[in-house]
């Protein structure tokens, strides 16, 4: 745990109790400071008081007395309308700050030169977190990795030298974090996303936006520049002044690193040199995987950390659980658990990676279905549909091979069938839904675990290693 000493001696109101906002409440609790816990869900009051803490209803206490509101990111800031213990704050003079602007300000106070790698995006912001914490840890750092990710960031070991932060951070997170200065910032890519809490795809940017301007001094922001936002993002951190690593996965650049035919590339003054190679990487597969091992890469870089130890910590990078997770290999088929592809754009991604598939979709249906990724048809040698949206989905697919099954284990089981009697040398039995799962399974990550079991349930499944 991080305690927070920079409110000693003060009352803080947390508003939002669930995972971070409880450990908000210990961290503030253990530097000193007074809190007052509240939450429109009775039951996680009823955890924050049985924790210790005093809770109360803030529409019905005195807000002078309040140094600070600290509000979860899932409780609504701006928009669409602000919620209503952000009106308090603002009409008491309150500020209203989020766990990782409280990690920020101990930083400064007790570790300022301390590595911290802040990374966003609408794409990608898990994998990249996920990578350049393992490449932290095989060049022998003390890696802490949190934020959007899972672990609430004041869960976490206090910053010190010798010890990274890698933090994922969502919009919701940076609007909370006024002072967010890490020594790595990254920016992935932007495209429209969360527009319901941002107003605008022009607001929800200039959010994602002040990640990589407030890296400070002699630090580094690396910008995906594929993506219209983000090169008019970097121009202007160029005019600021700021140090800035522009990533490509689609051109060459002049000044920057990008990726061209498997193969990382470093820019710089018209030379050109090969900073890792990524073929034959599994959990690395696509161009958005390219994309987020070069912003990966380049922070390693950034850090100091020598390209044969980011070679090694590329290839021996296992991937995220239920994200083009290769769960096994049978003979000349491979499985794959993207569980986490819960809507059509997300399965564009895997689908995009692989050639010859045998595709296990469907579970409670999004707006929009599958028509988007008619043009990733071709690739599919048959699909198995179960839940809601089997039927939806059979009608999209149309001439593409596919059966009902229904249910997952059904479907495994044809799939596993199919693939291995195609006599295609690089088959792949795919789990990308596109869909929620909650008409089956309560949430992806029960789905994809489910998906895992079955497959290595099966004869003669072996790990990929």
């Amino acid at each position: 745990m991080i305690p927070v000493t920079s409110f000693a001696g003060k009352t803080v109101a947390v508003f939002g109790l669930g995972g971070s906002g409880l450990a908000s409440c210990h961290a503030l609790k253990a530097g000193g400071a007074e809190v007052v816990a509240a939450d429109d869900n009775a039951e996680n009051v009823a955890k924050a008081a049985q924790a210790g803490f005093i809770t109360a209803d803030l529409r019905n206490v005195s807000w002078a007395k309040f140094a600070s509101l600290v509000l979860a990111p899932g409780v609504p800031l701006t928009h669409p309308v602000p919620h209503w213990s952000v009106l308090k704050a603002r009409e008491a003079g309150v500020e209203v700050i989020g766990d990782i602007e409280l990690f920020c300000r101990e930083r400064r106070r007790h570790a300022p030169d301390a590595p911290f790698v802040a990374i966003t995006g609408t794409n990608g912001k898990s994998t990249t977190t996920a990578l350049i914490a393992h490449l932290t840890k095989v060049a022998g750092y003390d890696t802490q990795m949190g934020g959007n990710i899972g672990t609430a960031i004041l869960s976490l070991e206090p910053p010190r030298m010798g010890r990274v932060h890698v933090i994922e951070m969502s919009s919701y997170q940076i609007d909370l974090t006024p002072s967010l200065d890490p020594s790595v910032g990254i920016l992935l890519n932007v495209s429209e996303d969360h527009i319901d809490r941002h107003g605008t795809i022009e607001h929800y940017a200039a959010v994602k936006e002040r990640l990589v301007a407030g890296v400070q001094g002699g630090g580094t922001s690396i910008v995906g520049v594929d993506d219209g936002y983000c090169r008019d993002i970097a121009d202007r951190l160029d005019r600021a002044g700021k140090n800035v690593v522009r990533i490509s996965v689609k051109n060459p650049l002049a000044s920057g690193i990008y990726v061209e035919h498997g193969t990382i590339v470093r820019a710089s003054g018209g030379a050109r040199s090969e900073v890792a190679a990524l073929g034959g990487i599994g959990s690395l597969r696509g161009q958005h995987n390219a994309q987020n091992a070069a912003c990966a890469a380049a922070a390693a870089l950034a850090m100091g950390i020598g390209q044969d130890v980011l070679q090694d910590g590329l290839r021996s990078f296992p991937g995220l659980a239920h994200r083009m997770e290769q769960v096994g290999r049978r003979g000349n088929v491979l499985f794959v658990n993207d569980s986490k592809g819960t809507n059509a754009d997300a399965t564009a991604h895997a689908l995009s990676s692989f050639g010859d598939i045998f595709w296990i979709a469907g579970g409670k249906p999004k707006a929009g279905g599958i028509t988007s990724l008619t043009g990733f048809f071709p690739r599919i040698r048959k699909a198995y549909l179960i839940g809601e949206a089997a039927q939806e989905f059979s009608g999209t697919l149309g001439s593409v091979p596919h059966e009902i099954s229904q249910t997952l284990d059904v479907a495994v089981e044809d799939a596993a069938r199919d693939a291995e009697g195609s006599g295609l040398t690089d088959a792949v039995v795919l789990l990308s839904p596109a869909c929620a799962s909650f008409d089956q399974y309560r949430n992806f990550e029960i789905r994809g675990a489910k998906f895992r079991e079955l497959v290595q349930a099966l004869p003669g499944v072996k790990p990929v290693v």
